[in-house]
């Protein structure tokens, strides 16, 4: 039998880098940070929907605690003046303190990085938003599919993607399972650029499940530059 990996996991180390880089030296404060990245995580996914957040990253020092969000709307994020980002950089702050008072420094705040997604139809979690976002619209499930993929194609980096929803579509009593693909998704190329997503649409019958795969194209590089790979040390597949 086959099994199904996720398709950024299943690169982790070749041409994908971890969500959360930082190091613990015992295993309680090791308990901590893993409990604290899921509480900033689960925060921010709620408090951000609707901007178009793609990605967050979490980076740990000595001295700082350091998170990165990817959106395709940086504007909606930081405010008028910044007046947005400095009430998330206390909300955060305040969140991790209370969670471990040893996890940061005295005196000291969580830093927020925001970077612009520049193309947001290369992106996979863009993507699945705007398929849930035309889905809570209430408009035809095929037909959201079908114009979600003709603009997501378009993209000149964008070589494939495949788009996939499931629950009681269309108001149906039986939930099933829908899915629109175009182009190609090599998903066991461990070199393949393939960016993997799922969302969630919340209507009044039930919750519809989206999953979207991009495939923007193969990444070559020289094996010692590659991804948390030393030098000399090579992949297989």
């Amino acid at each position: 039998m086959t099994h199904t990996v996720h398709p950024y996991a299943h690169r982790l180390g070749i041409i994908r880098d971890w969500k959360s880089r930082w190091f613990s030296a015992d295993k309680k404060s090791y308990r901590e940070n893993v409990k604290i990245d899921e509480l900033i995580r689960r925060f921010l996914t709620k408090r951000l929907r609707g901007t178009y957040t793609s990605g967050i990253e979490i980076e740990r020092s000595e001295s700082e605690l350091r998170v990165i969000l990817s959106t395709a709307r940086p504007g909606l994020v930081i405010g008028r003046s910044g007046e947005n980002a400095v009430k998330l950089r206390a909300d955060l702050t305040g969140i991790v303190r209370k969670a471990s008072a040893s996890a940061l420094p005295s005196g000291k705040q969580v830093k927020l990085d925001i970077n612009e997604v520049r193309q947001p139809e290369t992106d996979a979690a863009v993507v699945a938003y705007m398929v849930a976002e035309g889905l809570e619209k209430r408009m035809p499930f095929r037909r959201v599919l079908k114009q979600t993929v003709e603009k997501v194609i378009a993209a000149r980096e964008v070589e494939g993607v495949r788009i996939a929803i499931s629950g009681r579509l269309g108001g149906a009593e039986m939930s099933r399972k829908e899915e629109i693909k175009k182009g190609r998704i090599p998903l066991q190329t461990f070199r393949a650029d393939i960016d993997f997503a799922h969302d969630q649409a919340y209507l009044p019958y039930g919750v519809i499940g989206i999953k979207v795969w991009i495939y923007r194209g193969n990444v070559y590089q020289d094996k010692k530059t590659a991804v948390g790979l030393p030098e000399g040390t090579g992949t297989r597949g």
